[in-house]
């Protein structure tokens, strides 16, 4: 009973008791109430207190973060007087006001609540509960039900996120075998990777470009355990403020670092049948300073590749072609280390200052043997035949650095940001060939005889600068606008060198002059963009215009080529639009213009004919790829049911495109030793003319709070031609299924079927392939180590990748045939709460611009 009710109480009693007679002593005390009224009513609502304690676990005795303490008047807990969080040591300390009886809950999942009663009749009062030792609901859990689980998929105007953090297949599988999984991506036997059918795309870590992915995906993502990732976006719809280059779209992949609150460090390794893996994750904040690090390791050591090759000749001049058998075996060790440091400093609630660094470095060798036998196309007759031994021993170390500035205003969402980016990679390749037991008949001798043993060196370096500011603001509610400028410095060193077996001394090699190049290609980009954006009601859009000058110039050293001047200017449109069905429901439509620029690797002229029928050669004078993109996009979430459905036109008409010809050796500029022979002669040519219509299907079913089924699909058809006589078209289809299940007791299995058809190319088709996928997994010590089991193709230890080339005058059927089956286990341990970020600037340098070479793999 509070002050003013036991007032009230008393006057009664009096009263009642009272007589006529003694009126003047009943108005004395009515007279006294009313003053004693407010005086009471000011003191209760103006009592302060306090009250701290600090929540420990009852076993350990360690803090318990983040737990939820709630101050209730007695009786009444439905009307809390505060509610507050526990630091990251457990401890808390309030200030509220009040004045009476109230009850104190802590409460945290999975544990059971504390409860403590108090009393509080005094102003500035401290209410020390000491230590509250919590404990385990064991009790409790099993009356618990999941009702909800987390969406692995969400999606945007501009991007597809595939949340793989909340995917259990995470604590096992690398980041290229979690990408099957998401829409829009595809990877191949050969774990080649495609975005959106095309293998032109970029990849960037925490929205910053990284070279080595971009240079390497398929090697580095392989090396990556995906317990790493917190989700990973496919910007389907780049905006104006993203680099025009990209045609298949960018992947940007979140790491943990992003996020978390509190210290923590975590520890994995990773042992296989094919690799081992394990690495190191920390963080740290001392005041406004956080600073986050990690270091991983990675070794592969798979069974030999083997390989066969077929090359049938079916018209052209056949006396002087042949149709040749290559059977070879290639045996490979890698072996990669790379560190990330991250660090921010939040100067005040507007500025903000934050840094990373990325070291990567890696190492492969890889020794290789095989025959080559040459029969006749006209009668079967033996032509040559010949073995070949092979070694190589290649690194790529590479540097990112990035510093941004990011400056906030009083004004809600207006953002200005300064960032700088440094970048260097440092690609090296020794290789050296020896040709045993070179037998011809007549005719073929001069061409056997130019096989030479040889060493070669490719020493290419690359270093980028990248400056830019981005500028973004609201106006009013509806609007927003965008806007900044860019300026991106590139300098390139390519230097290949060859060397020959000296036919006088037969031990020494010579430095081969006319079959080395060096250059030099200098790439300057300036550019700038501006965005508009609105969202009214349920509709929203977007439209943006970026403009980009290109200044490349190409210096020769040494080697066949003519120095060059090129500047060039894109004006890259793009627009998109969403309208919100529902809560639940939105549909999307964007259009987008992407540009390839050609790498070095396609710009290299240097001429490897080191395998003399096939010989390979890049082109300096190709030009920039443009691609238009038209998406219509619907998307349904749901905690049962969830459909991400995205119809895609795509139109290229001067795509870069690697183009196999059967020419006579001695129209090859710059070849030694021509024979007149009829050999297969590779370039990159703008040629290109493609048209892909595409639809993406991402469906999950949770069938029950513990059970999951979900299916990624891709289906299209491509046409392709080179604008002459050559075309080719075709359907293409892949499907990833799974179904993930949760266990008593903390255990959990999923498993897993996915499969290719055919893939049409300009020139032939790639085979189709499938596999399958297991794990089992347990988590001990309050899921703070995760034990997994896992194993894929286990009852098919290899698998034949196949692709077929097929020209006019003839056809070549590649067969490689690699160890498909996996097994291993997994460790997973954490230490602390992950509850701490490193702050980073929401705006910084993207540069996803550079076509790689090749299909923009690496190779495997």
């Amino acid at each position: 009973m509070n002050a003013i009710s036991r007032k009230f109480v008393t006057f009664a009693n009096v009263t009642t008791s009272l007589t006529t007679k003694s009126m003047k002593t009943v108005f004395a005390i009515i007279l006294l109430i009313l003053i004693s009224v407010p005086k009471a009513f000011s003191q209760s609502s103006d009592f302060s207190f306090t009250v701290k304690g600090t929540v420990t676990d009852s076993v350990t005795n360690s803090g318990e973060p983040y737990a939820t303490v709630r101050v209730t008047p007695l009786g009444n807990d439905q009307e809390p007087v505060k509610m507050f969080l526990t630091g990251s040591n457990g401890s808390f300390k309030e200030k509220m006001k009040g004045s009476g009886d109230f009850t104190l809950t802590v409460s945290s999942t999975g544990r059971k609540s504390i409860t403590r009663q108090f009393s509080v009749d005094a102003d500035d009062a401290t209410i020390d509960f000491g230590t509250l030792p919590m404990s385990d609901a064991a009790n409790e859990l099993g009356e618990v039900e999941v009702v909800m689980m987390k969406p692995l998929i969400t999606s945007d105007l501009d991007k597809i996120e595939y949340n793989v953090e909340d995917d259990p297949d995470s604590k096992t599988n690398t980041v290229l075998e979690m990408l099957r999984k998401v829409p829009l991506v595809t990877v191949d036997g050969e774990d080649n990777i495609k975005v959106n059918g095309s293998s032109s795309f970029k990849v960037y870590v925490n929205g910053k470009p990284n070279t080595m992915m971009s240079n390497k995906p398929t090697e580095v993502l392989r090396s990556m355990p995906a317990n790493t990732i917190k989700r990973i976006e496919v910007i389907t719809n780049p905006g104006a403020k993203y680099d025009a280059e990209g045609v298949g779209g960018i992947l940007n992949i979140v790491t943990m670092g992003q996020g978390m609150e509190g210290y923590t460090a975590s520890l994995f390794a990773n042992v296989s049948n094919t690799s081992v893996n394990g690495g190191v994750y920390g963080m740290t904040q001392i005041g406004k300073l956080t600073v986050s690090v990690d270091y991983d390791y990675y070794r592969s050591d798979k069974p030999a590749n083997t390989g066969t090759e077929t090359q049938t000749m079916t018209g052209g001049d056949l006396s002087s072609s042949a149709n040749t058998l290559s059977q070879t075996q290639t045996k490979r060790i890698w072996n990669s280390h790379s560190g990330t440091f991250e660090a921010s400093y939040e100067i005040d609630s507007l500025n903000l200052v934050s840094a990373s660094f990325n070291v990567w470095t890696d190492k492969a060798d890889a020794n290789s043997s095989g025959s080559i036998f040459a029969t006749s196309p006209v009668d079967g007759s033996n032509l040559y035949n010949y073995s070949i031994a092979g070694l190589t021993n290649s690194s790529s170390p590479s540097f990112v650095g990035g510093f941004d500035y990011q400056r906030l205003f009083k004004v809600k969402d207006r953002m200005l940001t300064f960032s700088y980016r440094v970048s260097s990679l440092h690609d090296k390749l020794d290789y050296s060939n020896d040709y045993i037991d070179k037998e011809a008949s007549e005719g073929w001798t001069s061409f056997v005889d130019r096989l030479v043993n040889l060493q070669a060196k490719t020493d290419n370096k690359s270093v980028e600068h990248t400056l830019q500011i981005d500028y973004i603001t609201p106006i009013g509610k509806l609007h927003t606008v965008e806007g900044g400028a860019k300026y991106i410095i590139r300098r390139y060193k390519a230097n290949s060198d060859r060397y020959l077996l000296s036919g006088e001394s037969g031990s020494d090699y010579v430095f081969d002059t006319d079959n080395s190049s060096h250059y030099r290609h200098n790439n300057d980009i300036i550019a700038g963009y501006l965005a508009y954006k609105l969202k009214l009601d349920r509709w929203s859009g977007k439209v943006g215009l970026r403009y980009e000058h290109t200044i490349q110039d190409v210096e020769y050293l040494l080697g066949d080529g003519d120095d060059f001047h090129k500047e060039l200017d894109d004006i890259v449109p793009s627009a998109s639009v969403g309208y919100k069905l529902s809560d639940t429901k939105r549909l999307n439509l964007a259009y987008s213009m992407r540009i390839s620029r050609p790498g070095i690797t396609y710009l290299n002229p240097y001429l490897n004919d080191t395998n003399p029928m096939n010989i390979t050669q890049g082109n300096p004078e190709l030009d920039t790829q443009k691609a238009h993109t038209l998406a219509l996009g619907f998307n349904s979430f749901t905690n049962k049911l969830s459909l991400n459905l995205m119809l895609i036109g795509s139109m290229t008409n001067n795509s870069i495109e690697n183009y196999t010809s059967l020419v006579n050796d001695a129209t090859i500029a710059g070849l030694e030793n021509p024979t007149g022979k009829s050999v297969l002669y590779t370039t990159y040519k703008n040629i290109g003319r493609g048209r892909v219509a595409s639809l993406n299907c991402y469906f999950n079913w949770n069938i029950t709070s513990n059970t999951r089924f979900y299916v990624s699909s891709y289906g299209s058809y491509q046409y392709f031609s080179d604008g002459q006589g050559l075309r080719n078209d075709g359907f293409h289809v892949f499907a990833y299924a799974g179904l993930q299940q949760n266990l008593p007791k903390d255990w959990r299995i999923s498993a897993s079927y996915y499969q290719q058809t055919t893939s049409p190319t300009l020139q032939g088709e790639s085979t189709p392939f499938m596999g399958y996928n297991i794990n089992v997994s347990k988590e001990l010590f309050k899921k703070r180590l995760k034990l997994n089991f896992y194993a894929s193709s286990i009852f098919n230890e290899y698998y034949t990748y196949k692709t077929k080339t097929v020209s006019t005058n003839f056809i070549k059927q590649t067969d490689v045939r690699s160890h498909a089956m996996r097994f291993g286990l997994s460790i997973n341990y954490r230490i602390g709460e992950l509850k701490a970020s490193v702050k980073k600037a929401e705006r910084t340098i993207n540069n996803d611009d550079v076509k790689s070479g090749g299909n923009g793999n690496s190779e495997k």
